[in-house]
């Protein structure tokens, strides 16, 4: 009550509390507000303080315990940005919403994994083997793209992150798909010879997915681009010069380093250089089409010059 007869006198903004911290609104332009979750985000953005703090910038971070009042501080203005959720969720939060929130920058995302169960190779799966995989809609179709960049099974062209077992086009070792809510899919590794987890259910089974998984999403899988971990901000913010920072800093080695050391590859730092460069290649494709018009153009104004003077 102190601290609010205080912010009252001061003329300072209160926004509301979390937990037991107040909250300030700052207007200074070198104040970097951001509503964040605690693990890993929190922990994340604690390390690029320093960082800030060189480029002349006071990262100050307010942790929330839910989903949504860190998407409604950022609409409001009252927070700079967030860092706690994936791009499916942001476009679903601004739809139900009517919310104006865009992606600044894909920070980091955190893997599904096959984990051994009865056998600890993929070179030793055999016909009629099973794997078990989560139920739900968007964990199971992870599960099975990683299965298919695997080459275990083929899914139907298109079906993305939408697939389920019925999908399945190819599947050449007639392997079993055992379906499980997620919670129980570690508990059956003693049953099944692979296991298909996302990483905080991998966690908590003890497993790490550096030393253990048989193979992870990878940064330039469908799964990986979709549910990176982004800095969401305010649409027509993405571009100020402190939200650059902040995802300079974030994507910055230093931070990669951090995550990699800190979370034994259930943290992924993301790598959006294959966006790039196939952005790269599709804007070369454009000029090269281009050029070949023009010269297509060319030629024919030359043929119809020929003509003319003929």
């Amino acid at each position: 009550m102190k601290k609010l007869i205080a912010a009252a006198l001061t003329g300072a903004l209160v926004l509301g509390t979390v937990g037991t911290t107040v909250v300030f609104a700052d207007d200074d332009d070198k104040t970097i507000t951001v509503a964040a979750s605690e693990t890993p985000h929190s922990e994340i953005l604690e390390q690029a303080k320093p960082i800030l703090e060189k480029e002349g910038y006071d990262l100050e971070v307010t942790v929330f315990d839910d989903y949504v009042q860190p998407n409604e501080v950022v609409e409001s203005g009252d927070f700079d940005a967030n860092y706690f959720q994936h791009i499916p969720y942001l476009d679903s939060f601004n739809e139900e919403k009517g919310t104006h929130l865009v992606n600044a920058g894909g920070i980091h995302y955190e893997p599904f994994g096959i984990y051994p169960g009865t056998k600890d190779s993929l070179d030793d799966l055999e016909d009629g083997d099973t794997i078990a995989v989560p139920n739900d809609t968007t964990n199971e179709a992870r599960a099975l793209l990683l299965l298919q960049d695997n080459g275990i099974i083929t899914l139907k062209d298109g079906v993305g992150l939408e697939a389920t077992v019925n999908d399945i086009e190819e599947n050449p070792h007639n392997v079993e798909i055992v379906e499980l809510a997620a919670e129980q899919v570690a508990r059956v590794a003693d049953e099944t010879a692979y296991i298909v987890l996302n990483g905080n259910y991998a966690l908590q089974a003890g497993y790490s997915v550096a030393k253990d998984a048989l193979a992870y999403e990878k940064s330039d899988s469908e799964a990986a681009k979709t549910y990176v971990n982004v800095i969401a901000v305010k649409e027509g913010n993405e571009n100020s010069d402190k939200i650059k920072a902040l995802v300079a800093a974030l994507k910055s080695d230093e931070i990669k380093d951090f995550i990699n050391e800190k979370y034994d590859g259930a943290v992924i730092p993301f790598d959006d250089s294959t966006e790039d460069a196939a952005a790269e290649d599709t804007a070369d494709a454009a000029d090269t089409e281009e050029a070949a018009d023009a010269d297509t153009d060319a030629a024919a104004d030359t043929e119809a010059a020929e003509d003319t003077a003929e």
